[in-house]
Formats: structure tokens, sequence, C-alpha cells
């Protein structure tokens, strides 16, 4: 009788986990999963709860690291973020102090400013994005 229970427990963590997709509780639906076959051998309802408490822990332990990085995938830059460290041509001389300065990038211009204060940069020199603040190019030499 004992077995359907386990059997029950383990289609709800399941279902859980299939709703959700978060990791939330398929280390559960493992440890019912080792209850229920622990029930299946004849253990009783006490080992049954400790092969399910034991197996659901060392499942979230081991197992989960590696499934949120695996999960986790790779991250892309989109937007703007991919823009940093590439190059870029000053079109109008940078210079931070004057507040002056534009960039090229591609084939749209940008205001620019330099990362390092008084560097100043002419026009034609090629330049790196450092970073984007706002709608200006962070740049360096």
């Amino acid at each position: 009788m004992v077995v359907i229970y386990w059997m029950i427990a383990f289609l709800i963590f399941l279902g859980v986990e299939a709703a959700t997709t978060s990791l939330a509780s398929i280390w559960f639906a493992g440890g019912a999963l080792a209850a229920l076959a622990a029930a299946a051998v004849g253990l009783g309802v006490k080992a049954q709860l400790i092969v399910f408490v034991l197996v659901s822990f060392i499942l979230l332990l081991l197992v989960r690291p590696l499934a949120s990085g695996f999960m986790k995938g790779k991250d892309t830059k989109t937007n703007v973020d991919g823009l940093v460290g590439r190059k870029a041509v000053v079109k109008e001389r940078v210079d931070n102090l004057a507040g002056t300065g534009t960039a090229v990038l591609g084939a749209e211009t940008w205001l620019a400013r330099s990362a390092v204060e008084g560097q100043i940069f002419e026009p034609g020199t090629v330049v790196e994005v450092a970073a984007i603040s706002g709608a200006k190019l962070i740049v360096k030499a």
C-alpha cells in the first residue's frame, strides 16, 4: 500500500518539475523513486523515509551544480554590450574638458568621451570602445 503513496509522490514531484522547469523538485522525485524501490523490496516506512531524504539530499548536492551550469548556457552579448571592445574612428576631436567628440562605429556616429581624463584623440584616430554610457562611447587608445 505504501508503494502507491511513493508512486503518487513521484508523479507529483515530476509534474511540478515539468510545470516549472526550474530544478525545484526533481531531487524529490528521485528520492521518491528510491523510496518506492525501498518499499518494493519490503523495507519499513522509517527506512523508506530515510532513503527518501538521503537520496533527495545527495541528488541536490551532487547534481544541482552540474545541471545549473548546463541549463544556464552561454552568455551572449546583445545590443550595446556587443560594441564594447570594437574599434571606432574619431570623427570630431574627443576632449572631455571641452565636452566635445564624436566617433564612427560601424556606420553610426556616436558621441564619444575618453576613458582617461585629459587624454585627447584627434580626428582619424582609431580607438577602442571601453564602455557605453547612455548614448556615448567611452573610448581608449
